[in-house]
């Protein structure tokens, strides 16, 4: 049995004895039934109110909705440096393609045989296509009197806006 401390000898309390602090004793604040007004903490006492939760909950939707905007935002930008760095090799292959070769790829597809594009055709980041890409195809003088069709240009597909304003089928 837990020892009992009178009021004003010890521990603050309310009406007769509190139990005393020790290793036998429960553990502090007692149950209810010694302190008329005060919930007990057992296991059904612990816990969030659903207050609690919706104001928590609010919190983390108001910060997502934040975050959101710069996410797509980031995301865009992304596709946009892949595209870019896409067209730059693509254009330069192109070149060197008909540099070797003395003669201009007819299609993209040329590249990839040559040896050129060893992981194939890169997929559009706005179309999610490889085939989507557009060719300019016009006649490249190869010599004094002859000339020869083939690809000199590659563009995106896509017929989205970039921030910058521009549509990334003109870059």
């Amino acid at each position: 049995m837990a020892l009992r401390t009178p009021i004003g000898k010890g521990m603050p309390g309310a009406r007769g004895v509190l139990p005393a602090q020790g290793p036998s004793s429960f553990p502090w604040p007692v149950a209810s039934r010694d302190r008329p007004g005060v919930r007990a903490r057992g296991w059904r006492s612990m816990g969030f109110t659903l207050l609690e939760l919706m104001i928590v909950l609010t919190l983390i939707l108001i910060m997502a909705s934040m975050a959101a905007p710069t996410y797509h935002v980031a995301v865009v930008r992304a596709r946009e440096a892949v595209l870019r760095d896409d067209l730059f090799t693509m254009r330069k292959l192109i070149d060197e393609y008909t540099l070797d070769k003395q003669k201009p790829p007819s299609s993209l597809q040329d590249l990839v045989d040559a040896g050129y594009l060893r992981g194939g055709i890169p997929v559009d980041p706005f179309t999610g296509s490889n085939t989507t890409w557009h060719e300019d195809i016009e006649d490249v003088p190869m010599g004094a009197d002859q000339s020869e069709p083939g690809v000199v240009d590659v563009h995106s597909g896509s017929e989205e806006q970039a921030f910058d304003g521009t549509q990334y089928s003109t870059w």
